[in-house]
């Protein structure tokens, strides 16, 4: 039966479309014969409520803005793969704000929590300020961090200090001592990752412990794509003392170290050992050794405080810390003995 609508199907209960309209929001204030009766006659009719109209009846948009940046690259796409599972099976959309430049994330936390389009914002990766998080607080929009702090919001994070420490301490048991750590930039980037100092942070805790002097010459920093690894790469591998082990910032990166070193005629892993950060899908085909860092589970577990938040559950903050962990494949493996 096509183009039913709620008149049609008040007319078949013998009640008002409002009290139809109280069935469907599931007032308290119904009786439940009347209800009964209503919801009969929605059944015989199979009378579908349009979305839009139940929006617009709740006084809610049923969407969540999820705030990202480079939402393309392959980590950001695990995190939304792991928002989609959790809101697919609620009443909740979702849209995707990209951020690329400072300007449009300024933009974006000045102007989202105003224009009353959504219910819950979900921002990943992008600390909010002092300012930002009094913005929030006063448009009452609820918010949940991902991959970002801030100690007036519920956040998800991870602890990329472990991470990195995994990473280059499963280098050093190895037997390597000579670890280049290609990154990220550091302080150059404006929008001030907390991963990316963590993750450093981690390396050169692990150098330490493992008494190994660290040498700037095997730092490198520049933007997370594999052409750009690539090229740091085969500058490290170029100098007079390469390092035996190369630990990267991400998988991304690592797929560039891996080029660089078949261009170079670098054998992976018996001349050079590599190790990425993340476990996003490709690197198990190229048998990357990685850190996984729960990447889809994050999302999964933003997207539930979201749901709490939003129920009205929530009173305080919240900080999920999720563990990071050692993956094994082909790209490690102890150093040549005059290498080292």
């Amino acid at each position: 039966m096509a183009n039913i609508t709620i008149r049609d199907v008040a007319r078949k209960a013998g009640v008002g479309v409002g009290t139809v309209s109280r069935v469907l929001n599931q007032s308290p204030s119904v009786s439940t014969a009347t209800r009964e009766k209503v919801l009969s006659a929605i059944a015989e009719l199979e009378y579908t409520p349009s979305p839009i109209a139940r929006r617009l009846s709740l006084g809610k948009t049923m969407t969540i803005g999820v705030i990202a940046p480079f939402f393309t690259r392959s980590s950001y796409i695990e995190r939304l793969r792991g928002v989609e599972s959790i809101l697919s099976q609620s009443e909740y959309d979702f849209i995707i704000y990209n951020v690329e430049t400072v300007e449009r994330r300024d933009q974006y936390f000045r102007e989202i929590p105003r224009r009353e389009r959504i219910d819950g914002m979900m921002i990943m990766s992008l600390p909010p300020t002092d300012e930002d998080a009094q913005r929030f607080a006063e448009a009452d929009i609820p918010t949940i961090l991902v991959d970002a702090k801030h100690p007036q919001l519920s956040r998800v994070i991870i602890d990329d200090v472990e991470g990195g420490y995994k990473a280059t301490m499963h280098l050093i048991e190895l037997g390597h001592r000579k670890i280049s750590y290609i990154s990220d930039y550091m302080k150059s980037s404006p929008f001030h990752f907390a991963p990316v100092q963590d993750r450093y942070q981690g390396y050169r805790n692990a150098l330490a412990d493992a008494g190994i002097e660290f040498n700037p010459d095997y730092y490198k920093q520049g933007e997370i794509s594999e052409q750009e690894a690539q090229r740091l790469a085969r500058e490290v591998l170029s100098l007079s003392d390469p390092p035996t082990a190369i630990f990267a910032y991400s998988d991304t990166q690592a797929f560039g170290i891996l080029r660089a070193a078949q261009d170079l005629g670098v054998e992976v892993p018996e001349q050079l050992s590599v190790i990425g950060y993340d476990d996003i899908e490709l690197a198990e085909y190229l048998h990357l050794t990685t850190v996984c860092q729960n990447l889809y589970l994050s999302g999964v577990k933003g997207s539930e405080l979201m749901l709490t938040a939003l129920s009205g559950e929530e009173t305080v903050p919240q900080q999920i810390v999720l563990p990071t962990e050692l993956v094994l494949r082909r790209t490690t493996a102890p150093p040549v003995r005059s290498n080292v």
